[in-house]
């Protein structure tokens, strides 16, 4: 029996409500935890449950495995928000709880943002928890280990679970499709891109494809795609088309090392009456984009020249944009670190967020040593020339991936050698930590 102390009935379901599961075999993701050989999930087979707390990100499910688990054991289920209730309502939970076990029932206390209470709040579940008028299930986003008193993490279970993966979003967009999509169809490449917008997240991709549905005229097709994807793009909008062709003229001049053209367009664009501020931000976007580690100072002397400007303002702090402007069109050039943080971004939002790995996680209570936190980090100041051979700073799926490829110009000649010998030392290193992945 179910009973939410907040709930109110409108009579709309959202779809995210309407997909939750019926029991554990359908419960999607989560298999380390509740998977049919885990520890909880035997435990719940036999109709036990302990008090416990489940920790991860949002829309993984945290809600629904609470309700399941207080069906296995055929408990009442009781649900409060942190954000909304106070000790009152904790008391008036109670009592409902204690009625239920002078029944002979039992009852799960299922508190949704756990670490939104406060000590005393926290408090006052522990003489219930110990004398088992409740099975205290609490829900949270936030690290157990910092946000939860230790009197209730000693008396509950910490599980942690995982950001749903992109095939798990992809059963659940499928089921939902086939139950409720009313004969509206969507092909695999667009179920995969609502996956991936999702971002591990369930509820996110069923409110993303109920949104899809609704604007749908019997296929959810690209069109569709785009109004349930699309982002706010910003744009500095300070002029017209000349503005915007002057300015990328001026860029285009750096770029093609031509220091006189560099100079024409800047003069032509402070002639229009073009604000100075405006030209050193995008002269310093300059010295990252097109100099780069070829001559890091360029970015040094950029951002001085807006500094300058700042302070002095006119003419003397034209004459030193000026100055960076001939600056970064004689520097030597180099892109490297631009395409790097493209492609770098790029695989970001494609993928789904994979989890920092356990040996690069700092573990500053027992919980977290207890998980194996940073258990086989090598610390790189104690290996030879500091530098940890073998060692990957990647999650394991990644391992082996590049995107900074430095030029043979400038400084950057130089970082470019000492990365060959890096990589070098980690093809040849017996400490390798993904062995079975070409480095």
């Amino acid at each position: 029996m179910t009973s939410d102390l907040f709930a109110e009935n409108n009579g709309y379901q959202p779809l995210a409500a309407r997909m939750r599961p019926a029991s554990l075999d359908d419960y999607v993701g989560q298999q380390a935890v509740v998977g049919a050989d885990s520890p909880l999930r035997r435990g719940l087979d036999r109709g036990e449950l302990h008090s416990l707390i489940l920790w991860g990100p949002p829309g993984v499910g945290k809600t629904t495995l609470a309700r399941l688990m207080a069906s296995y054991v055929d408990a009442e289920f009781l649900s409060l928000s942190a954000v909304m209730s106070g000790v009152k309502d904790i008391r008036e939970a109670v009592d409902k709880a204690r009625q239920v076990q002078y029944r002979g029932g039992k009852t799960v206390l299922f508190i949704d943002e756990v670490h939104r209470f406060n000590k005393s709040q926290q408090d006052a579940f522990l003489p219930y928890v110990e004398d088992g008028t409740v099975i205290f299930v609490g829900a949270t986003t936030e690290n157990p280990s910092f946000e939860l008193n230790n009197a209730l993490l000693s008396r509950a279970q910490v599980y942690v679970l995982s950001a749903l993966s992109e095939s798990d979003l992809l059963a659940i967009a499928t089921s939902a499709l086939q139950r409720f999509g009313d004969g509206i169809t969507a092909d695999q490449e667009t179920l995969t891109r609502l996956a991936r917008a999702a971002d591990g997240d369930g509820r996110k991709l069923l409110n993303l494809l109920e949104l899809a549905l609704q604007l749908a005229d019997g296929c959810i097709d690209e069109a569709v795609l785009q109004q349930v994807l699309r982002q706010s793009l910003r744009r500095f909008d300070k002029g017209g088309d000349d503005f915007y062709e002057q300015i990328s003229a001026l860029h285009k001049s750096v770029r093609g090392s031509d220091p006189d053209a560099s100079l024409y367009w800047l003069c032509r664009m402070l002639d229009g009456g073009c604000d100075p501020l405006y030209i050193a931000r995008r002269v310093v976007r300059m010295a990252s984009e097109d100099i780069g580690n070829a001559d890091p100072r360029a970015l040094t002397l950029c951002c001085n020249a807006w500094d300058v400007q700042q302070r002095l303002g006119s003419p003397e702090g034209e004459l030193a944009i000026a100055q960076a402007v001939v600056y970064l069109a004689c520097a030597p050039k180099s892109n490297a670190v631009y395409n790097a943080y493209n492609q770098a971004r790029r695989l970001v939002q494609q993928r789904h967020s994979d989890d920092v790995p356990v040996h690069l996680r700092n573990a500053p209570t027992a919980m977290m040593k207890d998980l194996g936190y940073g258990e086989e980090y090598r610390y790189a100041h104690d290996e030879p020339d500091a530098f940890a051979a073998g060692e990957s700073y990647f999650p394991e799926a990644l391992h082996g991936q590049q995107f900074y490829q430095p030029v043979e110009r400038g400084l950057e000649g130089k970082i470019a050698a000492k990365l060959r010998h890096l990589r070098e030392l980690n093809r040849q290193s017996p400490r390798q930590r993904y062995p079975e992945s070409e480095p």
